[in-house]
């Protein structure tokens, strides 16, 4: 396996703007070889097994900063599961879906957790690095552990997946109509009314689903997952948008869902929650946006202390060059400070819901925060102040 790798960002690689520093700089182009050339999207590209540290000098000159070349760990062995084409995002290696158990994947933004989800959940056929793969192939190059069995079954259409995406508000932007009309459209199992008071959405059935906020539209999103009939229940940052109270409701929530009969999974940034919700964990360590690598299975609290500390003893890979560590904050010492702003018995009516505030301000250089359960007029008071 090579331990380096070049990536190029075709957003920000624009040929027709530069002088193609990138190839009259490359060390293989000046020696008669073919390093950086036009690939076939017109963006810049390189064969990758060519890559070596030198094309860090080509790299540099790129006014656009779109290449990078990045290392690989030395332990790295295997083939990607999954690559977005040449110079581009790979992922190595899948999470395993257990049966009676909720597995958590956690890492960092850009490191493949949404890719490797996208493909337990059949919505992104896998090409093992390649154009294009057969789940035939996909089969054997699981055979011997768990995935090879969960492929089985997803090829022969014995597992029923059910997926809720990351990004809710683009959900809500898509759909029309009543909460209630459109969760009973998807209510396979007929336990609206449970599921609903288990979410604490009973008050919203009745409203448009355009009405509602960000922490009730990712209830509604969840509602609409397990209200369908599935094996495999796979949830992408299910407590984003919620307050604590809402993100304690859920977990409990997705923790009763592991049956003997089903599957979870759950991708998850708060580490509280992601601890307490998952028996199970995958960190995915990596280079963002340029490869994403998952570990083999840990109980919860290793695979978080895991990755706090940046170092997988197991594979002997250290991903960060320093532990996370969290500290208490010093007391800032108060003074005068001059007024930014300032209100006076603010007030917002809408029908069914009002907002209020009694006399405020905000001085420069000091941060504010708004505390608060969802639904209770956060965002519209500070729409008022803006």
């Amino acid at each position: 396996m090579k331990k380096v790798a070049a990536i190029v960002d075709r957003d920000k690689c624009h040929p027709e703007k530069c002088g193609h520093e990138c190839m009259k700089y490359d060390p293989l182009n000046r020696s008669g070889g073919e390093g950086f050339h036009l690939g076939v999207h017109g963006k810049a590209e390189i064969a990758e097994e060519v890559v070596t540290e030198m094309h860090k000098i080509s790299a540099k000159m790129c006014p656009f900063d779109a290449i990078r070349i990045v290392k690989l760990p030395e332990e790295l062995k295997q083939e990607p599961i999954h690559s977005y084409g040449t110079n581009q995002f790979k992922l190595y290696n899948l999470p395993t879906p257990l049966i009676d158990k909720v597995v958590g994947i956690v890492g960092v933004n850009g490191i493949g957790k949404s890719t490797a989800i996208k493909i337990l959940a059949g919505a992104l056929m896998p090409n093992l690095g390649k154009k294009e793969a057969s789940y035939h192939e996909l089969i054997h190059f699981f055979r011997g552990n768990e995935a090879q069995a969960f492929f089985e079954k997803m090829h022969d259409g014995k597992i029923t997946v059910m997926y809720k995406p990351q990004q809710v508000d683009l959900i809500q932007k898509k759909l029309q109509g009543k909460v209630k009309a459109l969760l009973e459209k998807v209510d396979e199992k007929k336990l609206l009314d449970e599921v609903g008071k288990q979410l604490g959405i009973t008050n919203i059935l009745d409203r448009d689903i355009t009405a509602i906020s960000g922490g009730e539209m990712q209830r509604v999103a969840i509602a609409a997952t397990v209200l369908k009939n599935a094996d495999l229940y796979i949830f992408d940052e299910p407590t984003s948008y919620l307050d604590i109270k809402q993100r304690l409701r859920m977990s409990t929530f997705i923790r009763d869902l592991a049956t003997e009969q089903t599957h979870v999974m759950a991708v998850e940034h708060d580490l509280i929650v992601l601890d307490y919700i998952t028996d199970l964990v995958h960190v995915i360590y990596g280079e963002q946006g340029a490869y994403g690598v998952v570990s083999g299975v840990k109980s919860a609290r290793e695979g978080i202390n895991i990755f706090l500390s940046g170092y997988l003893r197991e594979e002997n890979v250290r991903f960060r060059d320093k532990a996370i560590t969290f500290v208490r904050t010093p007391e800032v010492e108060q003074r005068e400070r001059a007024t930014l702003c300032s209100w006076k018995n603010v007030e917002k009516k809408f029908e069914g819901f009002s907002v209020k505030s009694g006399d405020g301000e905000i001085h420069k250089g000091e941060i504010v925060g708004v505390l608060g359960e969802n639904g209770i007029g956060k965002t519209t008071f500070v729409k008022m102040l803006a």
